[in-house]
């Protein structure tokens, strides 16, 4: 275990945003972190916060509290027959490590979820998903600390209420249980997954039969870089708030007044309209107020461009919020963790 104190978090948030932590707690083991919440933090008088890369985080002001930087780096295949792998993921590594460590063993189930930033032990907490994919459906389960009961615990899939955007960890057991390792299960004969139109379109007519992993993992990555910017030239946390979901009849009411608006319909009484599509037509795509705006290629995204502080972020989004709530009544959800 390292320790540091008044210690700078820029490099520690892709927003790039020059906030102190108190404390920063930076673990390598299991045992470690019970000794973090054994000796080194009192969880009844300080604050805490587990921190990985900082890609789903807003920073507002500095944080008077300990940060634990989780750093238990590991890819283990645990389990694998003919059909399947057991992979066991420690939740320090970089979430795109391990994609591209099972698209080389040609594993597939996640290679939609290519160069999504982060690391391992966010994508549950997150529930991370694009192009059609998401953590849910390969996860078996997730390891990691409990800090009511002071001990190590697994919790299977189906106790972690996992949904668009969420989990049990946003909710029950936030502040209360700290991931270590994750576990999921890959096919080794899968096919690809074309769900999401833009993936599908990128490959034209082709057969899914003859695209393989390492071509659906390509794509995923060309068409992410052509629509988010990287956080290591201009600062963002990627999408900055969620696809609001609406009932038939608010939509009918949306697509009578904006009839080329873009939807997807969940079931019978649920569409989700793209968050991106609602702060474009309202005239939003890439304004930039001072050091701030949102990104021209994508209307979804806030970017830092270069010395904003985290209340400039965040009072752009509140902007955002309130005109695409009086263009729309519709009330937009951060999907960025604001501290």
């Amino acid at each position: 275990m390292i320790k540091y104190t008044d210690f700078s978090l820029k490099k520690h948030n892709t927003f790039g945003i020059d906030v102190k932590a108190s404390l920063f707690l930076k673990f390598y083991s299991e045992s470690e972190l019970e000794d973090i919440f054994q000796k080194e933090i009192d969880i009844e008088k300080e604050k805490f916060l587990i921190l990985g890369e900082g890609s789903n985080i807003l920073f507002s002001q500095d944080f008077n509290g300990a940060v634990l930087h989780n750093s238990i780096e590991s890819i283990d295949i645990i389990y694998e027959d003919e059909n399947e792998a057991v992979i066991k993921s420690g939740a320090g590594t970089h979430w795109d490590d391990l994609v591209q460590f099972c698209t080389d063993k040609n594993l597939w189930g996640i290679e939609n979820l290519s160069l999504i930033p982060g690391t391992v032990g966010a994508a549950p907490i997150q529930n991370i998903g694009a192009y059609g994919s998401e953590i849910k459906d390969v996860l078996i389960s997730v390891e990691g600390y409990s800090i009511d009961e002071k001990k190590i615990l697994e919790l299977p899939t189906d106790k972690l209420k996992l949904s668009y955007r969420n989990s049990i960890f946003k909710s029950d057991l936030k502040n209360k249980f700290v991931i270590t390792y994750i576990t999921i299960k890959l096919s080794k004969s899968g096919k690809p997954n074309l769900s999401y139109s833009g993936l599908a379109n990128y490959f034209g007519g082709k057969k899914t039969e003859d695209i393989g992993i390492r071509e659906i993992r390509n794509a995923v990555i060309e068409i992410r870089r052509s629509k988010l910017p990287d956080p290591k030239i201009l600062g963002s946390a990627g999408s900055f708030f969620k696809n609001p979901v609406v009932d038939t009849e608010q939509y009918k009411k949306l697509k009578s007044k904006y009839p080329n608006i873009i939807s997807y319909k969940i079931d019978e009484n649920m569409w989700k309209i793209p968050a991106g599509w609602l702060i474009d037509n309202a005239g939003l795509k890439g304004i930039r107020k001072g050091n701030v705006g949102t990104y021209e290629k994508q209307a979804l995204v806030i970017v830092n461009y270069g010395n904003a502080s985290g209340k400039e972020i965040l009072d752009l989004a509140k902007t955002i919020q309130f005109e695409v709530e009086e263009k729309y009544q519709i009330k937009l959800e951060p999907e960025v963790n604001i501290i």
